[in-house]
């Protein structure tokens, strides 16, 4: 009896000492609105990843939320492990400013930069909206409050010289709201940080109301890129929209989404998840066509907060970093 109480003591432990290593390792990416490009891309890697969960003893789960803003806010609090972050919220998170001024987010963490996004103005065609200056008198969708465009979009207005609060109607909803707004003739014009092609927008094309893209002019764009190091000139695509009212790709300006982490999250959650990333990206590429564009070296521009030391250990070995 006391032989058999040994082995179970000796198995009690051995169990105790074995279970972390082979326990599940859960983690969530939060992204954005389901119409948008953050929630199939969060799901395009969660795919990667989740096909390796018996070896990595990892497991990946994507949640749609209010976008950038709030992902910064939930991964400083823990509630999110990894998020989808524009570039320019990234820098004004971890450097105190904007949302976060005087109150400077150290403990974010970036991780790799994703697909271009591009500050997008869908405006009616009978709403004569052919410029940023058109914009007086009109009623105006900026963003709900907490998202990136409506960032972007106070930027622009207030580079051209217009009183947000004065100049305009501002709508505050979110963009799967938007386009049929903007076909009820409730809006004149909506903005939609985002990258190309984008299923809101597309619904916005296909209504009986004649929409185009309002280009940015080049003026501005300087201004805007002088004064913010993470913006830069971007043209937007016509291509996939057949029934826009513009013939060529039309000149704006953009941000880098990317995607960041906590300094307190597991170096070896974030190494397992970048080297899965970076070593299937043609896989990657085809899930949706935003990440067409991607490179392993344009997937490590954009970033401002300090790499996660999971993610700069992969980098180092795969020769990107020295």
């Amino acid at each position: 009896m006391k032989r058999i109480a040994l082995l179970f003591a000796i198995l009690a432990t051995f169990t105790l000492i074995a279970a972390p290593a082979f326990a599940m390792r859960y983690v969530t990416i939060g992204t954005g609105g389901v119409t948008g490009v953050y929630y199939p891309t969060g799901g395009a890697i969660s795919k990667l990843v989740n096909k390796k969960r018996k070896e990595f003893k990892l497991r990946m789960t994507v949640e749609s939320t209010g976008g950038s803003v709030f992902n910064v806010n939930a991964l400083m609090n823990g509630d999110l492990e990894l998020g989808v972050v524009q570039s320019d919220l990234q820098y004004q998170a971890y450097k105190g400013l904007g949302q976060w001024k005087g109150d400077a987010q150290n403990k974010l963490r970036a991780v790799f930069a994703i697909h271009p996004e591009i500050v997008t103005i869908i405006a009616a065609v009978d709403s004569k909206i052919n410029g940023v200056a058109d914009f007086k008198g009109k009623i105006i969708n900026i963003g709900a409050p907490g998202t990136g465009q409506r960032v972007n979009a106070t930027d622009l207005i207030s580079a051209a010289g217009l009183d947000l609060n004065k100049d305009l109607k501002v709508e505050g909803i979110k963009p799967a709201e938007s386009a049929k707004m903007l076909q009820d003739g409730r809006i004149d014009a909506f903005f939609y940080t985002v990258g190309h092609p984008n299923g809101s927008i597309k619904e916005a094309v296909a209504g009986a109301r004649k929409v185009m893209f309002v280009p940015v002019d080049k003026n501005l764009v300087d201004k805007l890129v002088a004064a913010q190091p993470y913006y830069a000139a971007a043209d937007i695509p016509v291509k996939p929209y057949p029934g826009i009212g513009n013939k060529e790709d039309v000149p704006s300006f953009g941000v880098k989404a990317t995607i960041c982490s906590s300094a307190d999250v597991p170096d070896s959650i974030i190494y397992d998840i970048t080297k899965e990333v970076f070593e299937n990206l043609e896989t990657l590429k085809k899930l949706h066509p935003a990440l067409a564009v991607l490179t392993k070296e344009n997937m490590l521009t954009g970033l401002s907060a300090p790499l996660h030391p999971g993610a700069l250990k992969y980098y180092r070995e795969a020769g990107l970093i020295k």
